[in-house]
């Protein structure tokens, strides 16, 4: 799976966790920018992701992540 094609997934789940179809993700995007980015909803969305990709997180993992780009970089090394 390519970067573009998590990119094209990941949009789809934070447009719908979030409920904004204007969202753009960057590598550099983080919670702070997003409104309505709450620990609630970073659950909603880490659910969404492992359902979409058919993985699953290590804690360490999710406490490790920065941005949209290192949560994309987990994902690609967890999907081949």
């Amino acid at each position: 799976m390519t970067t573009e094609q998590i990119y094209a997934k990941l949009t789809d789940i934070f447009r719908d966790v979030f409920d904004d179809e204007s969202l753009v993700l960057t590598p550099e995007l983080t919670a702070s920018d997003v409104p309505g980015w709450d620990s609630f909803n970073h659950i909603n969305l880490i659910v969404a992701t492992e359902v979409q990709f058919k993985i699953k997180f290590k804690t360490a993992e999710l406490e490790s992540l920065r941005n949209v780009g290192h949560l994309v970089e987990v994902i690609a090394s967890k999907v081949g």
